[in-house]
C-alpha cells in the first residue's frame, strides 16, 4: 500500500523510550524528514497523563505509557498556506486580513494553512484565534498574543459587543430598505440585517452590507439564501457564480463574494491602569453607545447585576478596523456616495 496517496491514521502505544520521528519511521513507509515536515504541519499527537496535543519537536523523548497519533491525509499536507495581510499591531492582539481560502482554525489533520500558524511562524509571537471566518470568506479576524487577551476579547464576541459588519455580492434585487433576516438556525436565534449598497440591473446582482448579532455557523450565506438572495460564488448554499473570461468561450468560478470589511469594540487593553484592568465588575457599556443587552438575548444565561452597575465605570478606547479597498475585489468595493443614483449602477461593468 502506498501511504503517499492515502488518508489515514496510525494510533501507536509507547513502550521504550524513543521519539515520535524514530517510532513513525518504522511504522509507516515516510522518510524521517517528511515526518518531521508532517509533525511541524500539525498532524501528530501525543496523549500523556490523560492529556492529547500536537507534537512538533522531532527530538521530544517519549516515555513508556505515552501514545503517539499520526493523522495523515495527502490532500491537507500538500496544501499551500495563503499570506494574510497585517492591518493593525495591537501589541495585545493583531487584526488581520484573511484571504480566502486561509482557515481559521486546524483539525486533527494538520493546521499548516490556518491563520494563527501562519502568525506564529512569521510573527515569532503566540497566536490564539479569537472568533472564526468561513474558510471560503475574506475579511478582518483578530488573534490575540496571549491566553489572558484571548480570554478578555472571547467575553466582548460572547457579549455581543463586537460591531461586526461584511459585505457580499449576491443574485438579485434586494429591496432598497434594510431588512432583518431573523429564522432560527439549528435551533438557535440568528440576526442578521441586510443594507443594500447597489443594485446593478444589467447583471441583477446586489452589492449588500450585513451586520450580524449573532455568529451562528454560515449564519449570512444560510439567511441570505433562504431569503431568495443566494451570495454569487457560495457552492454550499446558493448557485456557483460563473463569469465569462474575456476573449474566450471559457468560464472561470467565482470566490465566494463575502468579506468581513469592518470590527468595532472596547478595547479591554487601552486603560493600562492595573486596578481598573483586574475588576471583573466594569461597566462595559460605560463609553459605548450600545444599550443594555437584554439578558435572555445573551449566550450562556444572564449577567450578574453587578457587572452593570452604572456607579462602576471605567473609560476605554473605542477601537475601529476597516477592510482597505487595495485587499478587496472592484465589485465588493464600497460605492462612491451619490444621492442622484438611487442605489443603482446603470450599465456598470465589472473589472
Amino acid at each position: 500500500m502506498n501511504q503517499e496517496t492515502q488518508k489515514f491514521e496510525i494510533h501507536l502505544p509507547v513502550e521504550d523510550a524513543t521519539t515520535a520521528v524514530e517510532l513513525l519511521a518504522v511504522k509507516t513507509e515516510f522518510s524521517k524528514q517528511k515526518i518531521k515536515q508532517i509533525m511541524q504541519n500539525g498532524a501528530v499527537w501525543l496523549t500523556r497523563d490523560e492529556g492529547t496535543s500536537r507534537l512538533r519537536r522531532a527530538k521530544r523523548t517519549l516515555a513508556k505509557g505515552d501514545e503517539l497519533h499520526l493523522y495523515y491525509d495527502v490532500v491537507v499536507q500538500s496544501a499551500v498556506p495563503g499570506t494574510p495581510d497585517l492591518i493593525a499591531d495591537e501589541g495585545d492582539y493583531s487584526v488581520f486580513f484573511k484571504p480566502p481560502g486561509m482557515f481559521s482554525q486546524g483539525s486533527k489533520w494538520g493546521d499548516q494553512c490556518t491563520i494563527n500558524r501562519w502568525v506564529e511562524q512569521n510573527m515569532d509571537r503566540p497566536a490564539f484565534v479569537v472568533h472564526r471566518l468561513d474558510r471560503a470568506a475574506a475579511g478582518l479576524i483578530l488573534i490575540a498574543h496571549t491566553k489572558t487577551a484571548a480570554a478578555a476579547l472571547s467575553k466582548l464576541f460572547e457579549l455581543r459587543l463586537v460591531d461586526k459588519r461584511y459585505r457580499a455580492r449576491v443574485v438579485g434585487q434586494v429591496e432598497p430598505s434594510s431588512m432583518v433576516l431573523n429564522s432560527d438556525l439549528d435551533g438557535r436565534k440568528a440576526i442578521s440585517r441586510v443594507t443594500l449598497l447597489e443594485y446593478d440591473e444589467t447583471k441583477n446582482c446586489s452589492l449588500v452590507e450585513v451586520n450580524i448579532e449573532t455568529g451562528r455557523k454560515h449564519q449570512i450565506r444560510r439567511h441570505l439564501a433562504e431569503a431568495g438572495y443566494p451570495i454569487i460564488g457560495d457552492r454550499l448554499y446558493g448557485k456557483a457564480g460563473e463569469v465569462k473570461i474575456e476573449g474566450s468561450e471559457d468560464t472561470k468560478q467565482l470566490d465566494l463574494q463575502l468579506v468581513a470589511t469592518e470590527l468595532s469594540f472596547s478595547d479591554p487593553f487601552s486603560n493600562k491602569d492595573a486596578e481598573s484592568r483586574t475588576s471583573e465588575k466594569k461597566n462595559v457599556w460605560a463609553s459605548s453607545t450600545r444599550s443594555k443587552p437584554d439578558s435572555n438575548e445573551i449566550d450562556g444565561g444572564e449577567i450578574d447585576s453587578d457587572e452593570i452597575s452604572a456607579s462602576e465605570t471605567v473609560t476605554v478606547e473605542i477601537k475601529s478596523y476597516a477592510v482597505p479597498n487595495r485587499l478587496l475585489a472592484p465589485e465588493l468595493c464600497k460605492p462612491a456616495t451619490d444621492e442622484s443614483s438611487d442605489g443603482v449602477w446603470p450599465g456598470r461593468q465589472d473589472s
